[in-house]
């Protein structure tokens, strides 16, 4: 067998951030129209049915590609924001106008914890999604309390800045998509490290070697 050639073919990924970020902006704007009483309670179980078939589905796909792209920490805050999502939208769903859940404000404060750890792990290639990641762990947080506390306090706050994240999510959706068009960073994108090097030498690359491509490179 000595001298046989190999031949490896490695088929190139996009960054699943732009979906995982794409899914997390709708899932906050519908969930924060909640909190905010935009939308009666008599519509839970429909915007269960939003979380479930809209940011779950997203941000599951995202998760699976980011550890296809060898990044397990972008996969790590994928899949618990999936499953997150998931798991108020099955609430909502079954729990019709019953206003708190103690069980869902339990899981909320356990997903904030698991997701600041994640987004602590990926601020060290990628601070912007970290950042969104960051305060999307507040927000869970806040709506935790919220669960268990049934102070609308809380709620609001968590709705206020479930906003801010929508806004920041779809910076990053349009950032990323920009990037992966055109190769290198066009909007501020702050990747350092592993990050940056994942597409070229820097912010002026204008052609990108095949061992920096996404699903080669060694992260999203």
């Amino acid at each position: 067998m000595d001298g046989v050639p190999v031949r490896i073919v490695l088929r190139p990924i996009g960054s699943p951030l732009t979906i995982g970020m794409a899914g997390l902006a709708i899932a906050s704007f519908v969930q924060s129209g909640v909190e905010l009483s935009w939308v009666s309670k008599s519509q839970s179980a429909q915007t269960g049915l939003i979380l479930l078939a809209v940011p779950f589905v997203l941000q599951l796909l995202a998760s699976i590609f980011s550890y296809f792209a060898r990044d397990g920490a972008a996969g790590a805050a994928l899949g618990v924001l999936a499953v997150t999502w998931l798991a108020v939208g099955l609430v909502d769903i079954t729990a019709g106008t019953a206003r708190t859940s103690g069980s869902l404000g339990l899981a909320l404060l356990a997903a904030a914890a698991v997701l600041a750890c994640s987004a602590a792990a990926v601020s060290t290639a990628k601070p912007l999604p970290a950042t969104i990641f960051l305060v999307t762990a507040l927000r869970f947080a806040c709506a935790g309390i919220y669960q268990l506390s049934s102070s609308g306090v809380w709620q609001n706050i968590a709705g206020i800045i479930g906003l801010l994240i929508t806004a920041g999510a779809t910076y990053c959706v349009f950032a990323f998509e920009l990037e992966d068009q055109r190769r290198h960073p066009v909007l501020p994108t702050f990747r350092r490290g592993v990050g940056a090097s994942a597409i070229g030498n820097g912010a002026h690359a204008q052609v990108v070697d095949i061992e920096n491509e996404a699903g080669v490179r060694q992260t999203t």
